[in-house]
């Protein structure tokens, strides 16, 4: 903090008078407290710090941006602590409130005209109201059961948008004028810079929205308009994790089950991003005995806790890869190990290794359908014996939205009921309500083993998986169609009618 120091007059401990709680509060709390500065007095040539050898040079150097002449006095780190504990003391508690919880039905579009502009969150006299709005935004998200919250800056407005069920969609339009300070304030709960507006940053933030823990990934970029956030929902309780709940057919359960029971090999589970694959994986695992069995997980994030399971963090910052990881994992006897993904040769050509040593593999991968998978695992470099030696199957899935029961409509079209989405408050005019899963599993048999062995090509796989009774992606959505829980058009939107 040298160079914001330069500029400044250090004071003397011994000079220090009570800090001002009205100066105080010219910063947010949180600010305060993770920055380890306090603004103890406010005067017509400047303002007065108090810092200590724990303070942020970038908390300090926000505070200077905003304020400009200050005077820094440096304290002992546990008095400054108790300083800044006691400046901000309030008979209502507020001040120290990070995350509370808001219950009921929250009107968005008024809280945010009821918010003061702020052009910066340091501006505020008091953030209180800032944080009413994350709060009503955090829970009606919950509530949705949103996966995702956009917040985006454009040029003459800022945009709040959800994901639900894999969609996106308009919720409320903040004043511009909010935007600075709404992203600012995400900012101090994630642990993030706010100094620092020209990188992408990425971090993370733990707290408990209706009774439920939830795990919030935060991301912010950078743009032309402004910096733009989204925060990725998790939920922690991974007690709804089940096969059936989420939409397996009790063929293609049987055999999957079959597969996760084998003693070593690899089960891949594959689709695009936002198909479920990690879930299904959570679930899966819930399915095995932990009681004898050492089962241990890698993940980039570890989305749900589960019980009587060792589960990993990637943190590539500090060079926890998947690789890194799995090499670990290996010297700790597991019977079962789970890679949230599989990204590069090096994890490929470990979970194959784990394989052929006895240990039964769960992975996912980013492949369109099941038979494709081999062709990008030897694209990667896998030797096709290696892998012909160890995949014992591949489950490839999708999920498509399930038609809201309330408004949706049958019709008849060429001769077949079809029924298709309106539109009501209950869906929030989407026609459509959750999801469920299709699912394409190949198994790998002996024939196919050959062909793998053989680098045969995709096509040829997936001739060979049909002819052992394999239904593809849009075949298996057949059943959701015949029984009205979707659409025509989203089971053509997802799987491509193929």
């Amino acid at each position: 903090m040298s160079d914001v120091l330069a500029s400044s007059n250090e004071g003397t401990p011994g000079e220090r008078q009570p800090p001002s709680p009205l100066a105080a509060r010219l910063v947010p709390y949180v600010f305060a407290r993770n920055g380890q500065i306090l603004v103890a007095h406010q005067r017509a040539e400047g303002i007065e710090v108090w810092i200590s050898d724990r303070t942020s040079q970038a908390a300090l150097a926000e505070v200077a941006r905003n304020f400009g002449a200050l005077t820094a006095v440096r304290l002992p780190a546990d008095e400054l602590a108790q300083a800044i504990n006691q400046a901000y003391e309030r008979n209502d508690g507020s001040a120290a409130q990070v995350v509370g919880e808001v219950e009921g039905e929250v009107d968005l579009s008024r809280l945010m005209q009821d918010i003061p502009e702020v052009e910066d969150l340091l501006e505020s006299e008091d953030d209180a109201p800032i944080i009413r709005m994350i709060n009503a935004l955090l829970t009606q998200a919950a509530r949705e059961h949103a996966s995702d919250i956009h917040i985006e800056p454009f040029e003459n407005a800022s945009v709040v948008r959800f994901r639900v069920d894999g969609t996106l969609r308009d919720v409320v339009r903040p004043k511009k004028a909010l935007h600075g300070a709404l992203i600012s304030r995400i900012k101090i709960m994630a642990q993030l810079d706010i100094a620092e507006k020209r990188l992408p940053q990425d971090g993370r933030i733990t707290l408990r929205v209706g009774g439920r823990a939830v795990d919030v990934r935060v991301s912010t970029l950078p743009t032309g308009h402004g910096e733009r956030a989204v925060l990725r929902l998790l939920e922690k309780d991974a007690q709804h994790l089940n096969l059936e709940a989420l939409g397996m057919g009790p063929d293609t359960l049987g055999k999957f089950d079959k597969l996760i029971s084998r003693p070593h090999g690899i089960v891949l589970v594959t689709g695009p991003t936002g198909s479920g694959k990690t879930t299904t994986l959570y679930a899966s695992l819930s399915r095995l005995e932990t009681a004898t069995t050492n089962i241990m997980t890698v993940e980039d994030p570890i989305e749900y806790d589960l019980p009587g399971i060792g589960q990993t963090q990637v943190n590539e910052r500090i060079g926890m890869t998947f690789a890194r990881a799995l090499r670990s994992i290996l010297r700790q006897d597991p019977d079962i190990i789970m890679i949230g993904e599989i990204r590069d040769l090096e994890t490929a050509q470990i979970a194959v290794q784990a394989s052929l040593t006895g240990h039964l593999v769960l992975a996912t991968l980013h492949t369109n359908d099941a038979a494709s998978a081999v062709t990008r695992l030897t694209d990667m470099g896998v030797e096709p014996y290696l892998l012909a030696s160890s995949l014992l199957g591949v489950l490839a899935q999708r999920l498509v939205r399930r038609l809201c029961p309330v408004c949706k409509e049958e019709r008849v079209e060429e001769g077949r009921a079809q029924w298709h989405p309106v539109g009501c408050d209950k869906c929030a005019r989407s026609g459509y309500s959750g999801r469920r899963g299709v699912y394409e599993l190949l198994t790998i048999d002996d024939a196919i083993r050959t062909m793998i062995h053989h680098n045969a090509a995709d096509a040829e796989i997936l001739a060979a998986g049909r002819a052992q009774g394999m239904r593809t992606l849009r075949e298996d959505a057949e059943r959701w169609l015949s029984s009205g829980l979707t659409s025509l058009e989203e089971v053509i939107r997802v799987t491509g009618g193929v």
